[in-house]
């Protein structure tokens, strides 16, 4: 039996890669296992529920025509509580069974600059390099230095988050942490027995509404305490780059590719860079959910001429003879129509949090190619215009909810966003803007968009 550890067992993996291997198991083998855990602590309710059901929970798919499939997931064996010192997670990951780590942080979990290197001030970073196992690095570190003891066998180290080149730049953080706790012989075991590969994820996760544990009893009789609801569409596409073994994941539909860009790209840009412009824009509005966003017209709209005027033309130039491999348009149509969903009740909090470096990892490389390409890049810099706007009505405390963001410094946004100039300083935010922070025409170009919101 081989096993597959994953870190951060949240709403998305359950939906996501358990579904996956939950599907395998069924038609194909039942050779290979998912165990769970966490980095965290905000998430023991998740794993205590899944251990009380023996690894038993239910997911919810639903259709953009409300009609629900009720699937039971049996895929994860157990899940490994959390520790301070993520001793459970370092003794499952040393195991020679286990063949693939693969993790779920979100994008902020990941601590990069702008120029991609581990921000090593970071103080969960810090706080790691000081003996934490708290980040993604510092357990994976933990992790590698005790399969390295115990000989074991190589192992993939998968990354699962909307991170574009996602496995690239874990690899390249993982790196500049080892070489700063001055772990050179864990870069050389890293480097001869792992593997890193690039992953594209797609499935609208929304957190679970507090009664759907209610709605599954009465539409199936069955009683779970940690179901989670998905919509009905998923996607996985992976760099076949893997060190160990692994399931045969393409017999129940997840895509193995020679590389990811040309899809993660698409997929970044266009959909999830969406979902923070339909979120910018609706909580302005006093919307709550993205389907209400997406079904109104004029909101829509600051989507849609987005990923047309800006997005699709950055994407082709950039392509082989100016050809894709997707069909942008169509993709862009398909996503825009997923998002009016009704029965997926998304909320704004949700899509809102992390933007400092959603807006960077999403929405920054249209910028970066529009301004290399010398093409215009209007609706790209309106949709950075909403996030600044929305940026204000937090700090003027009239965002309806509670705007959390783990790299966000509240006390150095409120005093940037008091000041007389304070829209040309936002663009002159290198952790958003990057290198583009320090150009003024740039710089002139968002302050002027801002201005035009009014």
């Amino acid at each position: 039996m081989h096993t597959w550890l994953h870190i951060g067992l949240g709403s998305f993996h359950r939906a996501h890669q358990a579904y996956y291997l939950n599907e395998y198991r069924a038609q194909v083998a039942q050779d290979w296992r998912l165990i769970g855990g966490n980095i965290r602590a905000d998430a023991e309710r998740t794993v205590e529920g899944i251990n009380a059901q023996n690894g038993r929970y239910t997911l919810m798919t639903v259709a953009p025509n409300g009609t629900a499939q009720y699937h039971t997931i049996t895929s994860i064996e157990h899940c490994i509580p959390f520790s301070a010192d993520a001793a459970g997670l370092i003794a499952e990951g040393a195991k020679a069974e286990t063949a693939i780590v693969s993790f779920t942080v979100t994008e902020a979990g990941y601590y990069l600059r702008p120029d991609l290197h581990l921000d090593l001030n970071a103080p969960a970073v810090a706080d790691d390099l000081a003996g934490k196992s708290l980040t993604i690095y510092g357990a994976i570190a933990a992790i590698l230095a005790a399969r390295k003891a115990n000989n074991a066998p190589k192992v993939t180290l998968l990354c699962c988050d909307n991170v574009r080149e996602n496995g690239t730049k874990f690899h390249a953080g993982l790196c500049d942490y080892l070489k700063a706790k001055g772990q050179d012989d864990l870069i050389a075991y890293l480097e001869a027995n792992c593997t890193c590969p690039n992953t594209m994820v797609d499935r609208i996760t929304p957190r679970p509404a507090e009664t759907l544990s209610a709605d599954i009893k009465k539409a199936t009789g069955i009683d779970d305490c940690v179901p989670v609801m998905s919509e009905e569409f998923i996607q996985w596409v992976v760099e076949d780059k893997f060190a160990a073994e692994r399931p045969a994941l393409e017999k129940v539909g997840v895509e193995f590719v020679s590389s990811v860009m040309p899809y993660e790209d698409a997929k970044l840009r266009i959909l999830n860079a969406s979902h923070s412009a339909l979120a910018f824009a609706g909580t302005l509005a006093g919307k709550n959910f993205v389907y209400e966003c997406a079904q109104d017209p004029a909101i829509a709209q600051i989507a849609y001429d987005y990923v047309t005027n800006n997005v699709i033309p950055c994407l082709k130039a950039k392509s082989p003879n100016g050809k894709h491999p997707l069909d942008l348009e169509n993709y862009r149509d398909v996503v825009l129509e997923r998002f009016k969903n009704s029965f997926i009740k998304d909320t704004l909090q949700r899509i809102t949090q992390d933007s400092l470096s959603k807006v960077n990892t999403f929405i920054l490389p249209t910028l970066q190619d529009s301004w290399q390409l010398g093409r215009k890049a209007d609706e790209t810099l309106k949709v950075c215009a909403y996030y600044y706007k929305f940026l204000q009505l937090w700090h003027a405390g009239k965002v309806p909810f509670e705007y959390q963001d783990s790299t966000f410094d509240p006390n150095k946004w409120h005093e940037l966003l008091s000041q007389d100039n304070a829209p040309e300083l936002y663009a002159q935010c290198s952790d958003i803007y990057g290198t583009l922070s320090h150009d003024q025409s740039f710089v002139a170009a968002l302050t002027d968009a801002i201005k035009k919101l009014g």
